[in-house]
């Protein structure tokens, strides 16, 4: 394991993605455990997509008392049932919800008959709480939940909002297998927005794969901007990057 500190992060670097999974899963049982000691509840925001399997298979492993952790995720297709392959609800329960059973579970509904009033729902539940820790990955085009580089917003003044995916942003969810084509994709979503990811007091941010390298490189060095939304990651006092050799490849120091 190599580390590194960039700006205000802390960047390890793990020799395979398992070993990378459980490092992360440790950071982030010590946070919530910490969180439970202190206050006697934790709130954890979750996220999905690939890049997640090995963190979260080591996370549900910990001795955590999930009946004093509170789970919000980062994002939902819209138009999108929990039973459809690739709804994030679905992956969330079948990964680790139904297993460690936490105290509560607010899921960004994706089909609800009315976005605008899930939207507000699902806003009004986060801001009345402050939250422990986010689990977060980082996607293809740079993006952090679904904030692809058209549409970021540093400043954005919601918390949800609906977000235009982009066409790299497609192409990566039909690449990981969730879609059979590139149509299939729906074209919008549900997504926490940056400032509400910033606001967390912790940032987990697990990155494994070769297909992330030059979006990992751009998120540590490349200027602070919308360009590469990861990159106001930078600005936050205490984040925690996890990256395999693949994705850390493009890194010239290492």
């Amino acid at each position: 394991m190599k580390t590194i500190d960039i700006d205000q992060l802390k960047v390890s670097i793990y020799k395979d993605t398992e070993e990378m999974g459980q490092a992360a899963a440790d950071f982030a049982a010590d946070k919530i455990n910490s969180a439970i000691d202190d206050r006697g509840l934790a709130n954890l925001i979750l996220a999905t997509g690939a890049s997640q399997f090995s963190f979260l298979k080591a996370l549900k492993q910990k001795e955590i008392d999930w009946a004093k952790v509170v789970v919000f995720h980062l994002d939902e297709y819209i138009g999108l049932s929990d039973s459809h392959p690739a709804s994030f609800r679905k992956y969330l329960k079948d990964r680790i919800l139904d297993e460690v059973k936490p105290s509560q579970v607010f899921l960004l509904n994706g089909d609800a008959e009315d976005i605008e009033a899930e939207i507000d729902r699902y806003s009004q539940e986060l801001s009345d709480r402050s939250f422990d820790l986010a689990c977060i990955g980082i996607g293809e085009n740079g993006h952090i939940a679904f904030n692809d580089p058209p549409i970021a917003d540093f400043n954005d003044p919601k918390l949800v909002k609906i977000a235009e995916l982009d066409d790299a942003c497609r192409n990566q969810q039909f690449g990981e297998g969730w879609f059979p084509s590139f149509e299939a994709v729906p074209k919008k979503a549900l997504s926490l927005t940056i400032p509400a990811i910033m606001r967390c007091k912790t940032i987990c941010c697990v990155v494994p794969d070769e297909r992330k390298a030059e979006a990992v490189k751009n998120a540590l060095f490349a200027k602070i901007s919308t360009a590469c939304p990861a990159t106001i990651l930078r600005k936050h006092s205490n984040t925690r990057i996890f990256l395999d050799t693949l994705s850390a490849s493009q890194l010239d120091m290492f």
